[in-house]
């Protein structure tokens, strides 16, 4: 799939609002319960980018139909060169590939501003698709926390992966944001 990957623009709040939405109502990729409307979408995309943070979006047809941001992964100090990934992708593009230019971007990116570790909280362990995705982006599995949520009738754990970036832990961070 041979979309423009970009950082993400006021202007595309309400397209990943739309996406976000499906992904809540008819999904466990996320554990929000109803979906938030586009003015806290968009409370949210001001809040990463401001951090520091990368958001980006995919593109086709002029049409965002994907988004990846990195934003804190725990807001104490000493996490600062930690970040924690979300990716989603709109359904009628799912399995295109869509999700491993969004993530790789969003490495990169990462990597960029001196970021030394990617964690990924992925809701339910049936969430094979996102597993697989991090998984062939080199995220090693480090646990699970079972059951921690309760979402469309059943219990629900998260799967717990994490990816170094750049030098890792070999050496103190230079940047933060």
């Amino acid at each position: 799939m041979d979309a423009l990957i970009r950082a993400v623009a006021p202007g595309d709040i309400p397209q990943i609002a739309a996406i976000y939405a499906h992904a809540v109502v008819h999904g466990t990729a996320s554990f929000e319960l109803q979906p938030p409307e586009v003015g806290e979408m968009d409370r949210r995309r001001a809040a990463i980018v401001d951090a520091g943070y990368p958001y980006l979006v995919a593109e086709l047809d002029g049409q965002v139909v994907g988004y990846a941001y990195a934003s804190a992964y725990r807001p104490r100090p000493a996490y600062r060169s930690t970040v924690e990934d979300s990716v989603y992708v709109a359904p009628s593009v799912q399995g295109g590939g869509l999700g491993t230019a969004l993530l790789s971007a969003l490495i990169a990116a990462c990597e960029e501003r001196d970021f030394r570790l990617m964690v990924a909280v992925i809701g339910d362990r049936a969430s094979t698709g996102s597993i697989r995705l991090h998984e062939a982006l080199g995220f090693q599995h480090v646990g699970a926390l079972q059951p921690v949520g309760y979402k469309h009738d059943r219990w629900l754990a998260t799967v717990l992966m994490q990816r170094t970036l750049g030098p890792g832990a070999s050496t103190p961070p230079t940047t933060a944001p």
